[in-house]
């Protein structure tokens, strides 16, 4: 038996939270008790001119800021915390400030300015906010379990280490939620994370905490993970860029998770940013620093350029595009059509780019093999971790284990099974990208794919039920970048009178527009 109720280990956690947050000095500014469903705008109404203006700066321009001594690490990670406490009460998206820790170091890195006229690296004094799952020595990993509470890291995760050595600052924790397993951050022991454009809907997840974070500019780049779409949900739902790089690109270990260990889908660690230049700074900062010589499960390559991937023999640069409309198994709603109009229009009037059409295949099958692999024990671990405490089932939980019909305990030969089916289907999806190559032309095959991040903007809680556009990318091991294109527009998204459904699922998301225009 646990030693006490999981109501009681969960108003523990809620309480180290919130006295995190007293910490912060100045105080954090109280919100108004009825909070309006876009909240987005009440941080600038809150929070001085001065920390509006570095909140809502990018990376690359706070960075610049920093190793010229114009903005000090101290003054800037003091704005950071305040307008992530001021997050928390607005989208329920934090597990605990570090303001004593982050202070400190942040200080640490002014005087090293000062002393040493030079920056100490490529992100010297530069507030990132961290998933909860990912390991801070000291500080608890629970993986979004109850019973997992009391658990801490005895070390800092190895990606924290590669940022801590060019001169980053730790100040938050972000929310996770139970089993990690969800396209949206609820757990019992803090909540439900909400999506700041809308309080009604989801933040996404699993990386949810950081996404709403990040939204509200609460921090300007953090660090999340993705198995199945929890770096690239949060950032679609948010309106920010988020990165899902190539498995064993950057060291995952040190994060707390079950499944520890399995290869069938690889979970991956990476950015999540208000900028396109904050992912690409994370990235070089990490990979700069050859991390494949402390972990030897990591690609020993450096960062590629997109101008050298890019020339041709002749000196040209050429790209070509390809658009997936739908995977054939669910039709995105009318905002998602949109947008992918809008960029096609706009590709093809760029000089060296052409536009084709992407023919997808088997992405049924896909998430036959996905869920099959996702959790070969059984999800006995998830189940064992959420019985330990007697908490409740989440209902995403019971929506990614129990209602998913390939989820069962496999026996070896049957692991080997699936495992072979997936490298199957990895065969086949490569031989289909090499078909998009002409005959005459064999290096003109498609560049890239570009795709829904999901069948809807952010869907209401709860509602988060298709992964089949971010999964099937885990499953290829393909990375996979978001980018913000535009918002929901109720004049310009209409209803599709002449729908016709592909299947339960497609029909079960067709209905699910209709109920989104009542918010």
């Amino acid at each position: 038996m646990p030693s006490r109720s999981w109501q009681e280990t969960a108003s523990i956690a809620q309480k180290n939270r919130d006295q995190s947050i007293a910490e912060v000095a100045p105080p954090v500014p109280d919100v108004p008790a009825d909070l309006p469903d876009n909240v987005t705008e009440l941080p600038r109404k809150l929070l001085s001119a001065e920390e509006v203006t570095i909140t809502e700066s990018s990376p690359e321009t706070l960075l610049i800021e920093l190793a010229s001594g114009k903005l000090t690490s101290a003054e800037v990670t003091a704005a950071f915390l305040r307008r992530a406490g001021l997050a928390q009460k607005l989208a329920n998206c934090i597990t605990e400030l570090l303001p004593q820790t982050a202070l400190e170091r942040a200080k640490y890195l002014d005087n090293y300015l000062s002393t040493h006229h030079k920056p100490i690296g490529p992100l010297h004094g530069l507030p990132i906010s961290v998933k909860e799952h990912v390991g801070m020595r000291g500080l608890g990993l629970n993986g979004g379990f109850v019973s997992w509470w009391d658990n801490k890291a005895t070390e800092d995760a190895p990606i924290l280490q590669f940022l801590w050595q060019v001169g980053c600052v730790f100040y938050a924790r972000t929310t996770e939620p139970q089993t990690l397993m969800h396209l949206e951050t609820s757990s019992n022991l803090y909540g439900e994370t909400v999506c700041p454009y809308n309080r009604n809907l989801t933040s996404g997840g699993s990386s949810g905490g950081e996404g709403s974070l990040i939204g509200l500019r609460g921090s300007c780049l953090g660090i999340g993970t993705d198995i199945g779409g929890s770096i690239r949900s949060p950032s679609a739902n948010n309106g920010l860029y988020g990165l899902r790089p190539t498995s064993y690109r950057l060291p995952f270990l040190g994060c707390a998770a079950t499944m520890a260990g399995q290869e069938h889908i690889v979970p991956v660690i990476g950015p999540l940013s208000t900028s396109l230049e904050g992912v690409k700074r994370f990235m070089q900062a990490i990979i700069s620093q050859k991390p494949w010589l402390r972990d030897p499960s990591l690609l020993p390559f450096h960062w590629r350029d997109e101008k050298s991937y890019l020339t041709q023999r002749d000196g040209a640069k050429k790209l070509k595009v390809a658009i997936l409309w739908h995977d054939k198994v669910v039709q995105p709603h009318p905002p998602i059509r949109r947008a992918l109009e809008s960029l096609a229009s706009k590709l093809k009037a760029i000089q060296g780019v052409s536009v084709v059409d992407w023919k997808p295949r088997g992405h049924d099958f896909a998430w036959d093999i996905v869920t099959s692999l996702y959790f070969a024990d059984g999800a006995q671990e998830e189940k064992q971790a959420i019985a330990d405490s007697g908490e409740p089932w989440r209902p995403m939980s019971k929506f990614i284990i129990e209602e998913q019909p390939r989820v069962k305990k496999l026996t070896i030969p049957e692991l080997w099974e699936w495992t072979q089916k997936r490298e199957e289907y990895r065969m086949e999806y490569l031989k289909l990208w090499n078909e998009t190559a002409t005959a005459d032309d064999p290096d003109s095959a498609v560049d890239v794919i570009l795709c829904p991040v999901g069948p809807g903007a952010a869907p209401p809680l709860n509602h988060a039920r298709y992964w089949g556009y971010t999964s099937q990318w885990n499953l290829l091991d393909y990375p996979a970048l978001v980018f913000p294109v535009t918002k929901v527009d109720q004049e310009k998204d209409k209803i599709d009178k002449d729908f016709v459904s592909l299947g339960e699922k497609d029909q079960w998301n067709h209905d699910l527009c209709g109920f989104l225009r009542e918010y």
